[in-house]
């Protein structure tokens, strides 16, 4: 197990400085100048030449992506004379948009991704999964059918529509929540659940009808195999059988899907975000992208990448938890 860890982690080390090349030569190689969005709407081009050498865009192409790979591992002083700012470990990049450090950008806007992410997560694995056992074990009677009719309906809603409808009916019409806004849960614990219910149900009925339909036909495939099949002549209960011989078999795609989902929603809830209007990583990435601030899109790029890959070793490593014929060296 410990050698295929460090397997993993080398593995995920290289994914992320790919990642830091991709998106270095983006931004980097292609026509744009990031000394011009830090010059602002008065330059000249005498400014823009004097830039280019306090932020060290004069430097060779190779020697310029070295410094930033050093800044992440261990911080750097990015540019010099008037410009010239330190960044501490790890180093992203310094936004001259905003003037400051483009990972204490991403530490503000964290905590409220990852309870938006937290709470739609757990809110739509316990729907889809119930929802999808119970389909499995009604296979094709009038539940069943009901239930998939009423997935395929929710899957088919796009997020901005739900979250639109759901501000208001419940909060401009019923007037049952108030509108959604970011508390942290350390100061108020009541207000922060109160102010993300809401944007936790939008985000979770879409991902809780894709899980219900996955884990109804993996379920359906594993009931079907020749072991359950002898656990059942065997004499066992039902909820033996389908608990510990069905549903733990057929977890392995969904845990697969699960870590994905997860990784992908912690880089940024994009549409949620910028529908309830909170101050998370997606509406960072959706304002720097507007105002071409590529230090911060970079960041977030390669933030993303790590909790994607990250959250794919520890896929791997629960699957050694939850398949018994999974096994590592």
């Amino acid at each position: 197990m410990a050698a295929y860890l460090a397997r993993r982690l080398v593995g995920l080390a290289l994914v992320l400085l790919v990642v830091c090349a991709v998106t270095f030569a983006i931004f980097y190689l292609l026509p744009s100048d990031p000394a011009l969005q830090a010059c602002g709407k008065s330059c000249t081009t005498e400014r823009i030449d004097m830039l280019h050498e306090q932020m060290g865009l004069d430097k060779p192409v190779w020697q310029q992506f070295a410094d930033y790979i050093g800044g992440i591992a261990g911080g750097r002083t990015i540019g010099t004379g008037e410009l010239a700012v330190r960044c501490d470990f790890p180093c992203l990049g310094f936004s001259y948009q905003t003037n400051r450090p483009v990972w204490d950008l991403l530490l503000d806007r964290l905590p409220t991704t990852v309870s938006i992410a937290a709470g739609a997560a757990i809110l739509w694995l316990l729907a889809g999964l119930s929802t999808g056992i119970v389909s499995a074990l009604r296979k094709g009677s009038f539940l069943d059918r009901s239930l998939m009719a009423a997935t395929l309906t929710a899957a088919s809603l796009p997020v901005f529509f739900t979250g639109l409808m759901a501000l208001y009916l419940v909060v401009q019409v019923a007037e049952w929540l108030p509108f959604p806004s970011y508390v942290a849960l350390a100061d108020d614990p009541a207000g922060w659940a109160q102010n993300l219910i809401l944007p936790w149900t939008v985000l979770a009925l879409l991902y809780a009808a894709l899980y219900a339909r996955l884990s109804r036909s993996s379920m359906i495939e594993t009931l079907a195999e020749p072991y359950v099949r002898t656990a059942r002549a065997k004499g066992l209960p039902e909820r033996t059988v389908v608990v510990k011989h069905g549903l733990r078999s057929a977890l392995t795609p969904i845990v697969t899907v699960f870590g994905m989902d997860v990784g992908t929603l912690l880089g940024g809830a994009i549409i949620t975000e910028s529908v309830f209007g909170l101050p998370g990583i997606g509406q960072l990435t959706m304002d720097a992208i507007n105002k071409s601030d590529q230090p911060v899109v970079m960041g977030v790029a390669l933030l993303s990448a790590f909790f994607i890959t990250f959250f794919n070793v520890l896929v791997d490593l629960f699957y050694a938890v939850i398949d018994p014929k999974v096994r590592y060296a």
